[in-house]
């Protein structure tokens, strides 16, 4: 196979990759033969797969605004995949130029990937570890260099708890990034669960099957399991409800159907008093949710 120029160094291309999975899920040109087989044999199980990454997505960009709107600039995304299409870097400095993000994936490919997208944004960084090894992530220079100490952060867990086992104890892991943020902080967080959608049992196999094949096997909870990862946070309204209606903004597409069938779930430290957002559709069962730090 010829190998494209845009590929970073070192990259097994012959290797699905979730990062680019995700990407290619929302349109993005940071994928590969490889990775658009995976995906569409995802597809082939359940179709709304790109409408559930897409709304994960605009939730994550609406919550970040959010964020930036209440004075948090700084941001921790940990299991970021590749910031590419509409990521963290771009909406957070597109509301305010001087927010600092720092990226920590695991995934060499992400990783790699990464470096690439962010090169000459001194204000983003990218760096190589575990969610599993947060000890890691704080004492890396990347985020001792960006994150100012005693400034809140938006810890951002989008759509990668559910890639970690119950017997590596992600709750753990979080409490301690938790413990190692300032009052005022945010956390961020999607997560596929147990109920809450018409994903049939045998849709569900076969697209946990796709993920499995790859090496990167998916662990769906139940809403209270995810709820403990909020543990030390004050989940605010709305609370635990569909991506699509935490703070809906104007449609963006305007021959998008206008019923929102549950795209996952979600909870923030925001104003409940919004009406459905009609643009991403898909019937997942997820949760997710934003919590802040007294």
């Amino acid at each position: 196979m010829e190998r494209p120029c845009r590929a970073p160094s070192g990259i097994d291309l012959s290797v699905p990759s979730v990062s680019r999975i995700y990407d290619y899920y929302l349109g993005g040109s940071h994928n590969f033969e490889v990775d658009r087989e995976a995906g569409r044999r995802a597809i082939e199980a359940f179709p709304d797969m790109p409408k559930i990454m897409q709304a994960n997505r605009a939730f994550m960009r609406r919550a970040v605004r959010h964020a930036v709107e209440r004075g948090v600039t700084r941001f921790l995304d940990v299991g970021s995949g590749i910031p590419t299409f509409g990521g963290v870097h771009e909406t957070a400095q597109a509301a305010d130029p001087e927010a600092r993000v720092v990226y920590v994936d695991h995934d060499p490919v992400a990783v790699a990937h990464s470096r690439t997208v962010l090169e000459g944004n001194d204000r983003a960084g990218v760096v190589a570890a575990d969610l599993r090894s947060p000890e890691a992530i704080l004492r890396s220079p990347e985020v001792t260099r960006l994150l100012t100490p005693g400034r809140p952060v938006a810890l951002l867990l989008v759509a990668v708890l559910h890639f970690v086992p119950d017997e590596d104890d992600p709750w753990a892991a979080v409490a301690r990034l938790r413990d190692a943020l300032p009052p005022g902080s945010l956390l961020i967080l999607t997560h596929a669960a147990t109920e809450g959608g018409p994903m049939k049992p045998e849709e569900g196999e076969k697209v946990e099957s796709v993920y499995r094949t790859i090496g990167s096997p998916l662990c769906t909870r139940s809403r209270r399991d995810v709820a403990r990862f909020f543990e030390g946070f004050t989940l605010v309204e709305p609370g635990l409800v569909p991506m699509p209606t935490w703070r809906p903004e104007p449609r963006e597409d305007p021959d998008a159907e206008p019923e929102a069938r549950g795209a996952g779930e979600t909870g923030a430290a925001a104003d409940p008093h919004h009406a459905a957002d009609p643009v991403f559709t898909a019937g997942f069962a997820g949760v997710a949710g934003v919590g802040r730090k007294p």
